[in-house]
């Protein structure tokens, strides 16, 4: 079904897998079309619990690809303004898909890369990638991503590396709040399939909803207005099928219906 990536199901888990490895998984506009219909088509799909974000390898990914640049360099306005509504199109159905997602990111990420990682809700790196938002460095900026990438490493780290395009190790990836975990490449798997069975074993529709509820309140100034939405949002969910559910299974002591 796919030119520049791989789909696969097993049981409520659903795995994306970059597959351009000769470009480093360098992403172009085929690219782009594709991760932002297999993440629209999989936020609908009821019989996934939860998204893998992976690549085939040595590289995450590279950012954009040359030939792609190449051809951007001679757009018009009108046309980079459309290429970039693409990229931010991809970046939003990562960012709002329904289901979490847990990025493994096994190598090197860099530029566009770190936006697509930025845009998970959960990200786990090898400790031997590195990471690099380059843009500055050929007289660009990395406009698209920054609303994730600020989000996930915050502004005064995202002012440095920014401006700097410095590399930085995952350790340092760590250190800023970028990634969540930092694991030898002989566990990597393992600590992704750890998270992800702990993502499974929950509510469906609180974990959307849990999602909602950060990047609703995330960053918010704590006015009444701020505090009736959340006393509304916790009794909308508590009246909710899965809610009322998960009260009575935990009450009776009981598995709860969707781990049946």
């Amino acid at each position: 079904m796919y030119q520049t990536l791989t789909l696969t199901r097993d049981n409520k888990v659903a795995t994306v897998t970059l597959n351009r490895p000769d470009v480093r998984n360098a992403f172009n506009e085929t690219t782009i079309a594709e991760i932002t219909q297999v993440f629209n088509e999989l936020s609908s799909d009821n019989s996934i619990r939860a998204i893998v974000l992976a690549a085939n390898g040595p590289a995450f990914c590279a950012g954009a690809d040359l030939n792609w640049m190449k051809k951007m360099a001679d757009y018009t306005h009108a046309e980079n303004l459309a290429d970039a509504g693409q990229l931010a199109a991809m970046l939003a159905a990562i960012y709002t898909c329904s289901k979490p997602v847990v990025a493994q990111v096994q190598g090197d990420c860099y530029a566009g890369g770190m936006g697509l990682v930025a845009a998970c809700d959960v990200i786990v790196s090898v400790d031997t990638a590195q990471f690099c938002l380059s843009e500055v460095k050929l007289g660009l900026i990395p406009a698209t991503i920054s609303p994730y990438v600020i989000k996930a490493m915050g502004e005064n780290a995202a002012r440095r590396y920014f401006l700097t395009a410095e590399r930085f190790d995952a350790a340092q990836a760590l250190r800023i709040g970028f990634v969540h975990e930092v694991v030898g490449a002989d566990v990597l798997t393992a600590k992704v399939a750890e998270i992800v069975k702990a993502l499974v074993t929950n509510s469906p529709n609180a974990v959307a909803q849990a999602k909602v509820l950060v990047r609703d309140v995330g960053g918010r100034e704590i006015t009444p207005a701020l505090i009736a939405n959340t006393v509304e949002g916790i009794a909308v969910i508590r009246a909710s099928e899965e809610g009322r559910e998960g009260v009575r299974s935990f009450l009776e002591k009981r598995k709860p219906s969707w781990l049946s």
